[in-house]
């Protein structure tokens, strides 16, 4: 994250979303060192593996059309200046948690031999909240303030677009696709079907999120 930081220009809308993430994956990283989780060698792989599938789109994002379809929104306007901030900071954790992050919750309960719902997964996972509320406050804070939105038309269009998505709300919807993923987990054709429905969504959302208004 840090190289993406380094390598992309602050108005670039990938950089808009990896200060954010960096935020984030920093503070997740402190509080496993703390003893914040419960089970912190789950937590440990679960960041690892939600990180790759990130690094992986953004490789991608080199060649567009390599670029996960979850993903393809926010990069194809990634330059586009009548975009905000906020909405290609908010369209890229719509694409990480709405659809990286299920794969993530699966690919590491296979990997360590257990299973979404084992023992403190779940609450180790709802813990990762209290520490996303602080980060998505602090980016819609950021976002001008109540007094300039009052005089400016299109700042309040831009606050009215993305008042309805919420991080928290999103990574419950997260679990619950993990859940069901990881029941397709010897289903091929099921699992197939539902990867490309979840892709599908996360996409439209993100299209929604970066509507220039």
């Amino acid at each position: 994250m840090e190289f993406i930081a380094a390598s992309t220009s602050s108005g670039d809308g990938l950089a808009c979303f990896n200060r954010m993430y960096l935020e984030v994956t920093t503070e997740v990283g402190r509080r496993i060192g703390q003893g914040f989780f419960t089970d912190p060698d789950f937590m440990t792989r679960l960041d690892v593996t939600f990180a790759n599938l990130y690094f992986d789109a953004a490789d991608a994002a080199r060649q567009s059309e390599t670029v996960p379809l979850a993903w393809r929104p926010l990069i194809e306007e990634r330059a586009n200046i009548k975009i905000e901030p906020i909405q290609f900071a908010l369209a890229g954790m719509n694409a990480h948690i709405n659809h990286d992050l299920p794969l993530a919750l699966v690919s590491t309960c296979a990997d360590l031999g257990t299973e979404p719902q084992a023992g403190t997964h779940h609450a180790d996972y709802q813990r990762v909240d209290r520490l996303l509320d602080a980060a998505e406050q602090s980016v819609r804070q950021s976002f001008e303030s109540a007094a300039e939105r009052a005089v400016d038309q299109h700042l309040q269009a831009v606050e009215d677009l993305v008042a309805n998505w919420a991080i928290n709300s999103a990574r419950d919807l997260a679990w619950n696709n993990a859940l069901l993923l990881w029941g397709l987990r010897d289903d091929a054709v099921g699992r197939g079907l539902f990867l490309d429905g979840l892709a599908a969504a996360a996409a439209q959302a993100s299209q929604l999120l970066l509507a220039a208004v």
